[in-house]
C-alpha cells in the first residue's frame, strides 16, 4: 500500500501546501481515533468502546486501537 498522503484527524492532504496540521499533531489528538482513511480521506465509520476503537473506511477497511 502506497504510504499515507492525508491526515487522519482533518482530512487534509500532508503535503505542505495542503496547510498548517500543528493542531493536529498535539498531544490530546493521539488519543483519538482517526477520523479520516490516511489513504483517500473518506470519513470513516468509527466506533468507541470502554477497551479500544474501530475505524472503517468504505475502500481501505478497517483499523483498530
Amino acid at each position: 500500500m502506497n504510504p499515507p498522503e492525508y491526515c487522519v484527524h482533518c482530512g487534509l492532504g500532508l503535503a505542505a501546501d495542503h496547510g498548517d496540521h500543528r493542531a493536529c499533531d498535539n498531544p490530546r489528538t493521539a488519543l483519538e481515533p482517526p477520523r479520516f482513511c490516511a489513504y483517500c480521506a473518506r470519513r470513516m465509520v468509527v466506533q468507541v468502546t470502554p477497551v479500544g476503537w474501530t475505524a472503517r473506511c468504505s475502500r481501505h477497511g478497517e483499523l483498530t486501537g
